[in-house]
């Protein structure tokens, strides 16, 4: 990856920012991120996860950010934490292109209501549309054809890429991330049927996001039927992922990839859903729950803890053979139940 930046930062400082021991010339700048067998002179890389240890000794990197028991096969400069990866979170924001802000200002095609409430140095991108009765709070980003919906609040330092819709009255906290195609405030999935055909309820509620919420592409965030759909602070949700009416997630939640969260349903906080996991609606998780990929859960969860369903890919022949035997499984139970109960009569 090149990481070609019009900064460049001294090891010292990269040290002092991330609060490392260093090891090494201090003075060495350095102008890029990258991998451990990508890295060139000019970069710093990181070492995180063991399995990467064999990349080590072959590095060409300035600079390695590492555990202090590496310290002695680094073959470089190289900056001690005990929690690299963290360490390296915080490193990527240095070489993020995205930081490079331009300069704050409303793009000559926006289309901005009168009367919106515009917070110091805010950036409205071109073709974004900003409706009555929004408040932007000091250094909001409004990225290409995002739409901001009436009497919306977004707050301070959050940002918007293109085409993000913010619906009406929805109220999004401070440091928030949307990615590019996500929704935040549609109506939720709400229909009465009569025994012939749909009569669509109304969607009454709106949406709140807490702060340091980061929502990824193409996901949406129905409003609520009456009350509000609720996201804590410091949630983390993943693209095209699928949160329903009146849903609550509590604070330092992460949601990955293909996530569907029926209507009503209450996360706790500090819970973790693996990718395309299903939760039925009303029910709650309480804190702690992890649920693993691809599962599907239909009561509630009242105990932390990890939680799985569903079967592992294996081949279809075999499939098709415990397919058959998974039928057969209430039958079995009723024999095996007889069996004990005359087994233990004589």
């Amino acid at each position: 990856m090149n990481n070609a930046q019009a900064h460049a930062f001294t090891l010292d400082e990269i040290a002092q920012r991330l609060g490392a021991r260093l090891v090494g010339d201090g003075s060495r700048r350095v102008s890029g991120l990258a991998t451990l067998s990508d890295a060139g002179p000019e970069d710093i890389t990181f070492l995180a996860n063991r399995a990467y240890l064999k990349h080590l000794a072959g590095t060409r990197a300035a600079a390695v950010l590492l555990h202090p028991s590496h310290v002695d096969d680094c073959p470089t400069a190289c900056l001690t934490l005990d929690n690299p990866y963290l360490g390296y979170a915080e490193l990527s924001t240095l070489f993020d292109p995205l930081a490079a802000r331009d300069a704050p200002g409303v793009h000559p095609s926006a289309v901005v209501a009168e009367g919106v409430s515009l917070g110091q140095e805010v950036q409205i991108g071109p073709q974004a549309v900003i409706e009555a009765g929004v408040r932007l709070g000091d250094r909001v980003i409004i990225g290409p054809g995002s739409v901001v919906g009436a009497d919306a609040q977004i707050g301070e330092h959050s940002r918007l890429h293109a085409n993000v819709t913010v619906c009406h009255g929805v109220v999004i906290g401070k440091r928030a991330i949307l990615h590019s195609g996500c929704v935040i405030g549609g109506d939720g999935f709400g229909f009465a049927h009569d025994g012939g055909r749909w009569h669509k309820i109304a969607q009454l509620g709106g949406v709140i996001l807490g702060d340091d919420v980061e929502v990824g592409s193409c996901s949406s965030i129905d409003r609520g039927a009456l009350g509000d759909t609720v996201i804590g602070n410091d949630v983390k949700i993943d693209s095209q992922v699928q949160i329903a009416h009146n849903v609550q997630i509590g604070d330092h939640s992460a949601l990955a990839g293909c996530v569907g969260i029926a209507g009503s349903t209450r996360v706790g906080k500090h819970c973790m859903l693996g990718g395309g996991v299903g939760l039925s609606g009303h029910l709650s998780l309480c804190d702690g729950v992890q649920v693993t990929g691809m599962s599907l859960v239909t009561n509630s969860i009242h105990q932390p803890g990890v939680y799985s369903s569903g079967t592992g890919a294996m081949g279809n022949a075999q499939w098709r053979k415990n397919a058959v035997r998974f039928k057969q499984l209430d039958d079995i139970a009723k024999r095996l139940i007889r069996l004990e109960k005359e087994q233990r009569s004589r």
